[in-house]
C-alpha cells in the first residue's frame, strides 16, 4: 500500500522522468538509424503491432465481461508498448530524412513533422491525453507515421525506387488511417464511405504535388564540386573551381557524389540555375546504389557570369524530390 500510494502521489514526476529516458533512447536510436540500416526489417512487425491493438482495443473495451480493472490494465500496457514502438521507428528514420533532406530547401518541413512525431510519443502526457485519447488524431498520427517509415524501408529493403515507395507508403497510410478511424460496422454508412473516397482523393493530391516536400530517403548527396575541366577516365574533376572569376565565360562542369544502398536503382537528373532562373535540365541518369564513393554524376554547361552572379545546380528524382544542390558564386 506504502508504494502504490508513493507511485501515485509522485506520478507526475515519475513520468516526467520517464520521458527524458524515452528522448535519451531515442538519440541512442538515431545512432543506430545512421549506421544500420538493415534494422529497418523489424519496421513492419512494429507497425503491425500497433495497427493490430489499436484496432483491438476498441474491441476490448466494449466487453464488460473483462471487468473494468482488466479493461484498464490491457490498454495501459499497449499503449505503453505502441508508444515505445514509436519511439523507436521516429528516432530511428530520423538520420536517415536528415541525411536527404536539403536545409534550404522545403523538404526540412517533413523532416521537421517526422521529428515532432517522435518527440510528440516520447513525452507521456502528450501521448497519452493528447493523441492516443482521440480516435481521429490517434488515426492520423498512425497514418502519418506509416508513411514516414515504409517510405524509408521500402526502398532499403526491397529495393524499389523512391517513386513507387512514396505511392506504396501513401496508400497503406490511407488504409491504416481509415481502418483505425471507422469500426467495420460505419462502412455500412453513406457518409462513411464519402470520408473514404475524399480521403483517398486528398492523399492522390497530396502525393502529386507535395512529393518535392519529401525527402527521397535513403539517398543522398555525399559531395559535390565545380570545375572547368573533367577527365572521365579516370572520372575527376582536373581544374575545380571554388569561385568563379566575375568575368569567367565558358564550360563549368558539376560533379555530385549520390549514395544509395545496394540494389537499389533511381534515375536522377541536374538543374542548373543562375540567379535563381532555370538555365539547363540534364537528361535523367540511372543511379546504382552500393558504391562506397556514390555513384558520381557530372554534366555540364556554357555560362557567362557577371560580379554577384550565383550558379545553383539541384539534384533531384524523376519523380521531382530534391537530394541535394551544389553552389558556386563569383568572387570580388
Amino acid at each position: 500500500m506504502g508504494l502504490r500510494h508513493a507511485i501515485r502521489r509522485h506520478e507526475r514526476l515519475l513520468w516526467s522522468l520517464h520521458s527524458l529516458y524515452a528522448l535519451a533512447a531515442g538519440v541512442v536510436v538515431m545512432w543506430i538509424g545512421a549506421h544500420h540500416f538493415a534494422v529497418l526489417r523489424y519496421v513492419f512487425a512494429q507497425i503491425a503491432f500497433i495497427w493490430a491493438t489499436s484496432l483491438i482495443l476498441p474491441w476490448i473495451d466494449r466487453r464488460p465481461s473483462l471487468g473494468p480493472r482488466t479493461r484498464w490494465w490491457l490498454r495501459a500496457i499497449a499503449t505503453y508498448l505502441n508508444k515505445d514502438f514509436y519511439q523507436q521507428l521516429l528516432f530511428f528514420v530520423l538520420p536517415m530524412y536528415f541525411a536527404s533532406a536539403t536545409l534550404t530547401s522545403w523538404n526540412v518541413v517533413f523532416l521537421a513533422l517526422v521529428a515532432i512525431s517522435a518527440v510528440m510519443a516520447s513525452i507521456d502526457v502528450v501521448y497519452d491525453h493528447h493523441v492516443a485519447a482521440r480516435p481521429t488524431i490517434a488515426a492520423a498520427f498512425f497514418a502519418f507515421n506509416l508513411f514516414a517509415c515504409f517510405n524509408v524501408a521500402l526502398p532499403v529493403l526491397w529495393q524499389i525506387g523512391n517513386e513507387l515507395a512514396i505511392w506504396t507508403s501513401a496508400a497503406l497510410a490511407i488504409t491504416g488511417f481509415l481502418t483505425l478511424r471507422f469500426p467495420p460496422a460505419d462502412w455500412r454508412r453513406p457518409h462513411v464511405r464519402r470520408v473514404a473516397i475524399a480521403g483517398c482523393a486528398l492523399v492522390f493530391v497530396l502525393v502529386i504535388w507535395g512529393r518535392p516536400l519529401v525527402p527521397p530517403a535513403p539517398l543522398r548527396v555525399a559531395s559535390v564540386g565545380f570545375g572547368t575541366a573533367l577527365s572521365e577516365h579516370p572520372l575527376a574533376m582536373t581544374q575545380p573551381v571554388a569561385l568563379l572569376d566575375p568575368t569567367w565565360s565558358g564550360e563549368l562542369y558539376a560533379m555530385t557524389s549520390i549514395v544509395a544502398p545496394l540494389g537499389l536503382h533511381e534515375r536522377v537528373r541536374h538543374r542548373w540555375y543562375q540567379d535563381g532562373r532555370m538555365i539547363y535540365a540534364s537528361p535523367y541518369y540511372k543511379v546504382s546504389g552500393g558504391r562506397t564513393e556514390g555513384y558520381r554524376l557530372w554534366t555540364r554547361d556554357h555560362v557567362s557570369v557577371t560580379a554577384g552572379s550565383r550558379i545553383r545546380v539541384d539534384v533531384e528524382t524523376e519523380g521531382g524530390q530534391l537530394i541535394g544542390r551544389a553552389k558556386i558564386e563569383t568572387g570580388e
